[in-house]
């Protein structure tokens, strides 16, 4: 069965669950009472919350190849005005939302979330329309090695040796350099110049699982195919994080792998369930949240402005909820995390009146 004109519900599910998953983890109730695995970890290591954005690029890998298999062979240049137009829309709407409320550009911060995904569709989008799946995992394969042997060979200037530390490794010495405005971190970013090429391999990754999902294999075969590779890429991760430690901020070849690996298996596991056995109960939250993705992901930051950030007498709303809940015995951490989980559900309210009178807000 060929998926190339049929609707992939796993994928568009994967999609709305790992946004709704970024703002739980985006705004707990209180950010001084977070469970662990609901932060990001602060160096090396890997939580809950570090595999949110990988996902998300992985899943739009996948995208990219479903959405232009079909034109691949047709007008590229009218496509590369698309590709390139989308992704100016969606980084002009992540600089929206770094300079609100004050829209200082003095303070602006250049970087962020929708700005990755800008950089990773724009660099994912090109290579699927001039390069063949072959050539796009040696690719990722040269970008893993090459960003390996950069992080862990070439000295930090200034500092006279090879760092992997927050602050003084070649990625952040790299920003300090030529990343316009402010760094989220003072000294660094997360979202840094050079960790965008790995990230742009965690889209690749998702790109050859999308190359996986349209050929003419049984359904079946196509599970086994992506879950072996999910697994295969963790250990793979795993034992390259011996080495070269698994770190989102730095975009380590090994989260690459490790995370790619997860994202291979939820997506396996999603599609068998969903797309073969036809179980689709549970996950049309997912695929409500899906259908206007970004647009739900900004929604979040502008509705924050009031749950978070305009006080209620002396509070906040979230700090009058937390401190409500505490003061009933609940334990500050679970306050914090039904709050986020409460604030997930008043997101949801807006995309699913979107959804149900079928207006899909595409950047």
């Amino acid at each position: 069965m060929s998926l190339s004109s049929s609707r992939l519900i796993s994928l568009d599910a994967l999609r709305g669950f790992t946004v709704a998953a970024m703002i739980m983890v985006n705004f707990p109730g209180s950010s001084d009472h977070v469970f662990f695995t609901l932060r990001h970890t602060v160096w090396n290591g890997l939580s809950f919350t570090d595999l949110v954005a990988p996902i998300f690029l992985y899943v739009i890998g996948v995208s990219i190849v479903l959405a232009y298999s079909k034109k691949k062979d047709g007008d590229k240049k009218e496509l590369y005005k698309k590709i390139v137009v989308r992704s100016l829309k969606i980084y002009a709407v992540g600089m929206f939302l770094n300079l609100m409320p004050d829209f200082n550009l003095a303070e602006a911060r250049w970087t962020g979330t929708l700005h990755r995904i800008a950089f990773v569709f724009l660099g994912c989008a090109i290579l699927f329309l001039n390069t063949n799946w072959r050539q796009q995992a040696w690719i990722t394969a040269s970008i893993l090695v090459g960003y390996w042997l950069a992080l862990t060979l070439i000295p930090t200037p200034g500092v006279g040796k090879v760092m992997l530390e927050p602050g003084v490794n070649i990625v952040a010495w790299f920003d300090s350099k030529f990343l316009p405005g402010k760094m989220w971190q003072g000294t660094w970013d997360p979202e840094s110049i050079l960790s965008t090429l790995p990230s742009i391999a965690s889209g690749i990754t998702g790109m050859l699982a999308g190359r996986l999902l349209i050929t003419d294999l049984s359904p079946n075969l196509k599970v086994n195919y992506l879950m072996t590779a999910g697994v295969i890429s963790s250990v793979l991760g795993y034992f390259w994080g011996l080495g070269f430690p698994v770190n989102e901020n730095l975009w380590t070849s090994s989260f690459v792998l490790v995370t790619s690996g997860f994202a291979s298996l939820l997506l396996g596991a999603l599609y068998f369930t969903v797309d073969i056995l036809g179980k689709t109960k549970g996950t049309q939250v997912g695929i409500i949240f899906g259908a206007n993705a970004i647009s739900v992901y900004v929604l979040g930051d502008i509705l924050a402005l009031f749950f978070y950030g305009t006080k209620l007498g002396d509070k906040t709303p979230n700090e009058h909820a937390v401190n409500t809940l505490v003061g009933m015995g609940m334990s500050p951490n679970l306050a914090s995390w039904l709050y986020a989980l409460f604030f997930v559900a008043i997101n949801f309210i807006p995309v699913y009146w979107l959804y149900r009178k079928k207006i899909f807000i595409k950047l």
